[in-house]
């Protein structure tokens, strides 16, 4: 029996990159996925493609910055198909700079989007989760946060809050009713570097994307390997990085 089949999984930042690889790749495998971004027309064009391929798909309009998208997400899947398996919290935003530039304002939206995007989910999600008596969090975090770098300090800050969050929620359900997992990218090809604010660190990281930077469907392999466990089987965490990348 496929572990995947008829799951229903909401997914936030879906709208490219590692979300929407993710959302192709479960909904290929029979899962139900309930899209969320803010660009509308870029899920719905994701959703029409799913949707042509026999697949099942809907939209929900998601800043995770505000809690009540993300109740709007998960009561979507909850009052289209019944119930609410998997919350991937993939969107994130990625503006670093040096610490010295003292960029107060992208500093706080990565707080926002990075960090209290995850808590917006997690409240939505846990009662629906508690109810059910089963449910899945999967994060997207970063390897950002296992080795710190120059200009990321603050990225990385708020990807190893989410990790010991996480990991602190774990801790507190490990009455069989919650799983928890935090996926670690390393260098992918995304859309990271279009929120660096820094023109010289943005064409650094372009650069660098494009030498060595791995395809998104890589990590959404490693989503779909997690969520394929047998509920007795939780999978912490992962790292996938491209080979090469120190």
């Amino acid at each position: 029996m496929d572990a995947i089949a008829d799951k229903v999984v909401a997914i936030t930042g879906a709208s490219s990159g590692i979300g929407a690889a993710t959302a192709r790749r479960l909904a290929a495998r029979g899962a139900a996925v309930v899209l969320g971004a803010r660009r509308t027309d870029r899920l719905d064009a994701l959703a029409d493609q799913i949707r042509a391929d026999g697949g099942r798909a809907g939209t929900v309009t998601v800043d995770v910055t505000r809690a009540e998208d993300l109740q709007r997400l998960v009561e979507s899947a909850v009052h289209e198909h019944g119930r609410l398996d998997v919350l991937i919290g993939n969107a994130g935003i990625g503006p670093i700079s040096p610490m010295t530039a003292r960029r107060r304002a992208d500093w706080d939206a990565m707080i926002d989007v990075n960090l209290r995007g995850v808590l917006h989910g997690i409240d939505a999600a846990l009662p629906v989760f508690e109810k059910q008596g089963r449910g899945h969090f999967v994060t997207i975090v970063s390897t950002a946060g296992l080795k710190i770098v120059p200009t990321m300090a603050v990225y990385a800050a708020t990807k190893n809050a989410v990790r010991t969050l996480l990991e602190g929620l774990r801790q507190e359900s490990t009455d069989g009713v919650l799983k928890t997992t935090a996926i670690s990218p390393g260098v992918v090809r995304t859309e990271f570097g279009d929120s660096i604010t820094d023109p010289g660190i943005r064409a650094e990281i372009d650069a660098t994307m494009g030498s060595f930077g791995i395809d998104p469907d890589a990590i959404a392999r490693a989503v779909e390997f997690v969520i394929d466990q047998p509920w007795e089987v939780e999978i912490g965490a992962l790292s996938i990085r491209p080979t090469v990348q120190g």
